[in-house]
């Protein structure tokens, strides 16, 4: 899996930590190995005109996921029993502000590196699919969230 980072945020970060979690979460949550994803990093302006533009809320956020292909039909989530060969795929964009994680990291009481890890588990769930907006939607996403989050620590 091809995993791309870009650090605009201005902001010391460890992207290598990020590249090997969202490849961890992709291969546990059986996305095909070709399929490509970005995260890119950004400051609190950028992190806000983004909000803004596209999802119509004021202020800044955490996370935002930006999908591009559609999983569906595109053979990028590997079934067992599949003899062909997946396509490769651009999942999407995952956008993380490190200022906002670190002042969420300091509120949860964990490490900045904690909470962008949060977060980039958090955006990859999305560009697979998993949303919020209902309770029943929440629980499963957050179940999944933690249980790829403490495999990922285990295995480290």
């Amino acid at each position: 899996m091809a995993v791309f980072v870009a650090n605009e945020s201005g902001t010391a970060v460890d992207e290598t930590g990020l590249v090997t979690l969202a490849r961890y979460v992709l291969d546990q949550m059986g996305v095909a190995p070709m399929a490509e994803l970005s995260i890119l990093l950004v400051d609190v302006t950028s992190m806000e005109q983004l909000h803004v533009r596209w999802m119509n809320e004021p202020g800044p956020t955490d996370v935002l996921a930006f999908p591009m292909d559609e999983l569906e039909g595109t053979r990028m989530v590997a079934h067992p029993g599949d003899d062909d060969d997946p396509e490769p795929a651009l999942l999407g964009d995952v956008v993380l502000c490190p200022e906002i994680a670190a002042a969420q990291a300091v509120t949860a009481g964990h490490s900045t590196e904690d909470e962008l890890h949060l977060l980039c588990t958090h955006g990859v769930l999305h560009l697979l699919g998993y949303d919020h907006g209902e309770p029943e939607e929440e629980q499963a996403m957050f179940r999944e969230q933690a249980r790829l989050l403490a495999a990922w620590r285990a295995s480290r």
